[in-house]
């Protein structure tokens, strides 16, 4: 048998692979697309990812956590959906359908009977985006997770016992001196002007620490608008001087020494007042029964604010397995922070590596699950189009014709489509009119299949229904290796089959 024969019957087999591995891919997205199989799966991956395992994944309050993050308007922006009757009218027919093959596939779950809340399978959408980035993740879940306000409450706690240990130091030192001044030995008017200048910088501090507590202004700002009032105060007491009175005099240097001792700089006095968290102390609110929560719980509660509700709601609603992933990869962050600020950019980095190496993982599982979803369909396909392999070579064997047509319609696809990334560019309608392929439930072909072999039992062609079944397996799994397979190996006989035409010659 010599050579060109081979590779004519090999490339005529090849590219009906390749037309029918086209179908097969389109089949298949389609059904993906419909399904919503990768924002499905990426969603259970992000689930699997926050609980740490696949056990824990189903849990209601890690599923409520994802629709949550999944209703983040960063998230909710990458899933564009259209608007309109017509133009939604697709859209809805998918997602009926995606509900549907959810319940089914949720109700033979044995752990579904508690997850309530994936009803609705993305959050407050019906559907959800296939892909997500690192960084839009790590943004939505440090949101989601309420962390800065969790760092500001506490900032805001921190800075309310500062100004009221630093008022409470100022009356103190008042306090002292003026009880060592006589009765009548200061006029009324100055003891009147002490008196009324510390109500005024009480009132400063106040207004400085709702300011702060309603966003207008950050801690660096405020703690430097504590030190302007101080400074301001310092000099109206100053004014009060003019009497020479030693007391006085006494007690203006103990409050310029107070002074000076809280207030060395804006970023000294932040440090020594540790009025910024660290990134540990924001994990270990995470704990519950931490030092750092109970301290919390105290200062907060105790004023009339109901953002610590808002804390202890987002706390006690967070599974134990989330806290400690979270508390995990915070301690990876914490050793290479020096601020509060920088604590949460590095955590975010962290939450962002984390978040990569789980969705490539996740990636390589839905590549294996799609791989083998694509064998089922080349098989159903195969059956479908009656493509039985061995039917196929015993037809390009004897039959010249069709063999010459399905070699040249090969080439012209190599040439029109020079490069594997054009390959969905490739007709498959147009060839499968253009050719008549040894496929499909046609008289001739059952005919061809079922006369080579006499052996029947009960009229049943036995032999020839195995070799069929055998025909279909393999068209079947060949189908599955995927357009892009085929196309590079009909290249390459090709070029083997040219390269022999140019030695003859």
């Amino acid at each position: 048998m010599r050579l060109p024969f081979i590779l004519d019957v090999a490339l005529g087999l090849i590219f009906i692979y390749l037309i029918l591995s086209l179908l097969a891919s389109e089949i298949q997205e389609l059904i993906a697309t419909v399904l919503q199989w990768r924002a499905g799966h990426l969603k259970k991956s992000i689930e699997i990812f926050l609980s740490g395992n696949l056990y824990d994944s189903d849990k209601p309050e890690v599923i409520k956590l994802v629709n949550n993050i999944y209703s983040n308007p960063l998230i909710k922006s990458i899933n564009q959906e259209a608007k309109g009757f017509l133009a939604t009218l697709p859209r809805k027919f998918t997602w009926m359908v995606a509900r549907i093959s959810n319940k089914i596939g949720t109700s033979m779950a044995k752990s579904s009977a508690k997850s309530s809340p994936k009803e609705q399978m993305f959050g407050h959408g019906h559907s959800g985006p296939s892909y997500i980035a690192a960084d839009t993740f790590a943004t939505s879940l440090i949101e989601e997770l309420k962390l800065p306000t969790i760092i500001h409450n506490v900032t805001e706690s921190r800075l309310d016992t500062f100004k009221n240990k630093h008022l409470q130091e100022i009356r103190v030192i008042l306090t002292r001196s003026l009880k060592q001044i006589k009765a009548g030995a200061l006029p009324d008017d100055i003891t009147q002007d002490i008196k009324d200048d510390f109500e005024t910088l009480q009132l400063e501090y106040d207004i400085i620490v709702v300011d702060f507590k309603n966003n207008k202004f950050d801690i660096d700002t405020s703690v430097g608008r504590m030190k302007d009032s101080m400074d301001k105060y310092i000099n109206n007491f100053q004014a009060n001087l003019e009497n020479e009175n030693p007391v006085l005099r006494e007690t203006c240097k103990r409050l310029s020494a107070f002074h000076k001792h809280i207030f060395p700089s804006v970023e000294e006095a932040i440090i020594i007042g540790s009025l910024k968290p660290n990134i540990n102390e924001i994990m270990c609110i995470m704990e519950t029964g931490s030092a750092v929560y109970g301290g919390l719980e105290t200062s907060i509660s105790n004023t009339e604010d109901t953002t610590y509700q808002t804390i202890k709601e987002v706390v006690d609603g967070l599974p134990p397995v989330i806290r400690t992933n979270i508390v995990s990869i915070a301690k990876q962050a914490k050793y290479k922070a020096k601020s509060t600020e920088e604590g949460i950019k590095i955590l975010r980095q962290e939450i962002e590596t984390c978040f990569d190496s789980s969705m490539q993982r996740a990636g390589g599982v839905y590549k294996r699950n799609a791989k083998g979803v694509a064998i089922l369909i080349g098989i159903a396909l195969a059956f479908g189009a009656n493509a039985d392999t061995f039917h196929i070579i015993d037809r390009l064997s004897k039959d010249t014709v069709l063999r010459e047509a399905i070699v040249y319609k090969a080439e012209q696809t190599i040439e029109r489509q020079p490069n594997a990334a054009d390959i969905q560019n490739i007709n498959t309608q147009e060839i499968l009119q253009d050719l008549n392929l040894p496929i499909g439930w046609t008289n001739d072909n059952l005919k061809e299949q079922m006369g080579w072999n006499n052996f029947k039992i009960y009229s049943v062609p036995i032999v020839s229904l195995l070799t069929m079944f055998a025909g279909w397996i393999v068209s079947g799994v060949a189908i599955a290796m995927g357009a892009p397979f085929w196309y590079d190996l009909l290249s390459k006989v090709m070029n083997v089959k040219n390269a022999g035409k140019s030695g003859k010659n």
